[in-house]
């Protein structure tokens, strides 16, 4: 069970009317933005580092799965870091990690190593769990609780607008700037080309290195609002009271939650590959990084409209229709050919856009006083996404198209759970703030 997050961190305070929380939140949303960015340049950064290593595709989805562990092992720290220090000194301490992270990645280059880099992808991701676990439940107690699955989705549509930019920011200053990224299908490099690839990831990385740095700097010097010492032992004592297990919303969440990043990191760090085969689109590596854009995009224009949607239907509802159109265009992904079957990938991020927002607020509705533990064990429910090495075992043993079969069974689950699974049981009073 993750260790209590303070509530600093996802903020049980008393009702205060008096207190503005715009400002906070669109300087969150700045966050939100940028661990969307570098998560994102993942998906281009793998094709380039399968041509750098000569990978194959288990050793490629390696690279995110440690990415997604550092979900698992930073959660817990996190959350008592976030106890020990502050809400805003945490927020400028993960932006200090991720541009250790970056910074590294820049040494992983000029060696180059996949040692290294998968040591320095595992450092980003700490510090972006550390903004995760505070960031999500403050957002999502903000306000009336019945609009948190809309807020939260309106939000994170922030976090879908630097995935959307990322992939073209890394198709030019990555793989345009290789010569594995610019040839036609894959390329054996020779040892001199290898090494003159690896190093076109330290521009990039500086950049992000440089604007990480400079956003911990704004965040240290903004009045973020106090969240107030009595509520915390207030809620502490009263947490003692309840089990989290009996909320059934809760407890096939946590699952919901793994899976999705099963189904949205597959897709996501397979799509530059499935779509360069000569079957499907047959595209350079660089032009099929810019279709990734369509992806991410389909995902920013699914949260805004997801948001608006869930202010008249019920968020549960909403979440079972995109579920089923997410399964739709898998199944069509897996059996058609050309540009059909690339097209249907990425519609499916217009499916997958609401759904880890919805999740986590339909996970912790109802929790009350548990709602710090819960939104704590469903941030580390986003470490799924590091079995996306299942993936990349299924498509080197049955081929890459029928291995996103996996993705189609995994929105089953998400169905199940919109439908049944996220019924509230034993459900406390929400928390709210402003």
């Amino acid at each position: 069970m993750a260790g209590p997050i303070s509530s600093t961190a996802a903020p049980a305070a008393a009702h205060n009317p008096g207190t503005r929380y715009g400002p906070a939140l669109t300087l969150l949303a700045s966050l939100f933005f940028m661990w969307g960015f570098i998560t994102v340049i993942n998906n281009t950064l793998l094709p380039h580092l399968r041509s750098v290593f000569e990978l194959s595709y288990t050793q490629t989805t390696l690279i995110e799965s440690v990415w997604f562990i550092a979900y698992f092992v930073a959660s817990i720290p996190s959350a008592k870091l976030i106890e020990r220090i502050g809400y805003q000194k945490s927020l400028v301490t993960g932006l200090l990690i991720m541009a250790a992270g970056a910074l590294g990645m820049m040494l992983a280059a000029s060696i180059p190593s996949y040692g290294v880099t998968l040591l320095m992808l595992f450092v980003i991701a700490s510090g972006i769990t550390l903004l995760q676990v505070a960031a999500n439940p403050y957002v999502a107690v903000v306000g009336k609780p019945e609009t948190a699955s809309s807020r939260l989705n309106l939000v994170q549509a922030m976090n879908s607008a630097g995935t959307m930019l990322a992939p073209m920011f890394g198709a030019y200053l990555i793989l345009g700037r290789s010569k594995g990224g610019t040839a036609q299908g894959d390329v054996v490099l020779t040892q001199a080309e290898r090494l003159a690839d690896a190093q076109s990831v330290i521009l990039p990385y500086g950049l992000v290195a440089v604007v990480l740095v400079v956003l911990a700097v704004v965040i240290a010097r903004f009045p973020l609002p106090a969240m107030g010492a009595s509520a915390t032992r207030l809620a502490k004592e009263e947490r003692k009271k309840h089990s989290l297990w009996a909320h059934r919303n809760l407890v096939f969440g946590v699952p919901a939650i793994f899976i999705y990043l099963i189904a949205e990191i597959g897709v996501a760090n397979l799509f530059v590959n499935f779509v360069s085969q000569p079957h499907i689109a047959n595209l350079t590596h660089e032009q099929a990084g810019r279709y990734l854009t369509f992806l991410w995009g389909g995902m920013m224009v699914g949260r805004f409209a997801g948001s608006a949607i869930m202010q008249r239907f019920d968020a549960g509802k909403v979440l079972a229709a995109f579920s089923i159109g997410a399964f739709i265009v898998m199944m069509i992904t897996v059996f058609a050919h050309g540009e059909v079957a690339m097209w249907s990938l990425i519609l499916v991020g217009l499916f997958h856009s609401i759904m880890f927002p919805t999740i986590f607020t339909l996970g912790i509705k109802g929790l009350g006083p548990l709602t710090e533990e819960g939104s704590g064990l469903l941030i580390m429910a986003i470490a799924g996404g590091a079995l996306v090495v299942v993936q990349g075992y299924l498509a080197d043993r049955f081929g890459l198209q029928t291995s996103f079969l996996l993705t189609a069974v995994c929105e089953l689950y998400i169905l199940f759970y919109a439908l049944w699974g996220s019924k509230p049981t034993h459900a406390l009073p929400d928390q709210q703030i402003g």
